[in-house]
């Protein structure tokens, strides 16, 4: 009987060695790839797909899944993505709380997102702290990178698009004076609404009247009053396309005719939707522009149009060269996990192009590429020329 009981203990001895020599029996495996050498790389998505910026956010998530989708189908993948995708609806707690899970119960090795300016100055500190990148596709307001070395963005920051806007506008229209609108309880709006000053106070434009109004208003009357009466050149809008798509209706009713300047929150079809021919003669920067030749645009926005049935728009085509830069830099630093070396790696991405054109980042972890000017003719975003 013993001596049966031995034997039994020696082949279970011998199984577990057997196990053992091949990598713990599956073990990490699982978690970072196959016998096969094939990865697999967590990432996060946080995006307000539902609420007040579900356009923006909407957007996001298409240009994110197109990416991963085509990622995953490519045999010369080295890293498989596993995205873990949360809607934080526009709302600043939605948004640290999606965080949290993604660092800590998820366990991803990097995060794109969140949408809105406002949710990353709430949620990109517990990034900064976990010390886990959050890459920002929307946020371009004042100060996001400021919020530490694991925060970065291919968003246009404000202090970059609106200047080219300006002074597109202003060696062709050559207007002397402005008035401005913004919403003051927007973190993005009120930044460039200081962009804006700066800016014109620089090339020694007169700003006549500045108004402000709120995110979700929908009465712009009694600004738009007192702006006509100033009687500006151009009027200058820092906000969301809602707002924006309701105030420029209201201002052609008026029967105000000036030139608008919009900003990123303009850079949606849903504008040009809602303000329907009011939109005409907008003006906004942007690094997506659908007539541009280059092969890696014209396959992304086909492959778009084919998946969804729509055309995509600024905020599709950088969440989907966000994910593709992302995953470049996951597949250069050789981790799965290691956190540093994919930010470090991230960091160094030099010369990758995309839809929306060449890009690097700056010292500061900004966008380094360039811009087109973009007006609303004939109901669609071209060139402005």
């Amino acid at each position: 009987m013993q001596k049966k009981w031995l034997k039994g203990m020696a082949a279970i001895m011998a199984a577990a060695a057997i196990c053992g020599a091949f990598a713990g029996c599956g073990g990490d495996k699982k978690a970072n790839g196959s016998a096969g050498g094939e990865q697999t790389v967590k990432f996060g998505f946080l995006g307000a797909y539902t609420g007040p910026a579900a356009a923006y956010g909407q957007a996001m998530k298409e240009g994110t899944e197109l990416a991963v989708e085509e990622i995953n189908k490519d045999p010369n993948t080295k890293m498989k993505i596993d995205l873990k995708t949360y809607d934080t609806k526009g709302n600043k707690a939605e948004a640290i709380n999606a965080m949290k899970k993604c660092i800590e119960q998820d366990k991803v090795l990097a995060i794109e997102g969140p949408t809105l300016s406002g949710s990353m100055f709430a949620a990109g500190p517990i990034a900064q702290k976990s010390k886990v990148v959050a890459f920002g596709t929307g946020t371009t307001a004042p100060g996001i990178t400021d919020l530490g070395d694991y925060i970065f963005r291919n968003a246009i920051p404000g202090k970059m698009a609106i200047p080219i806007t300006v002074k597109k506008a202003h060696d062709k229209l050559g207007f002397k004076n402005v008035a401005i609108m913004y919403s003051n309880n927007n973190d993005q709006m009120v930044g460039e609404h200081g962009i804006y000053e700066e800016l014109f106070k620089k090339m020694g434009i007169d700003i006549i009247d500045t108004e402000t109004f709120a995110d979700k208003d929908t009465d712009f009357s009694a600004q738009l009053t007192k702006i006509q009466a100033a009687n500006p050149d151009v009027i200058c809008i820092a906000g969301l396309y809602q707002e924006g798509a309701l105030i420029v209706k209201k201002a052609r009713e008026m029967g105000m005719k000036q030139p608008i300047i919009g900003n990123n929150g303009f850079n949606s079809p849903a504008y040009i939707e809602q303000a329907g021919a009011a939109a005409e003669g907008t003006l906004v920067a942007t690094p997506w522009n659908a007539e541009r030749k280059t092969e890696k645009a014209q396959h992304f926005r086909q492959a778009f149009k084919d998946k969804y049935g729509h055309e995509p728009d600024q905020f599709s085509a950088q969440a989907y060269d966000a994910i593709y830069v992302m995953h470049e830099a996951a597949e250069k630093s050789g981790s799965t996990t290691d956190r540093k070396k994919f930010r470090d790696s991230l960091a160094q991405i030099k010369d990758f192009e995309g839809a929306t054109g060449k890009f690097q980042f700056d010292e500061n972890r900004d966008p380094k590429m360039d811009l087109d000017v973009l007006q609303v003719k004939d109901g669609k975003w071209v060139p402005f020329a």
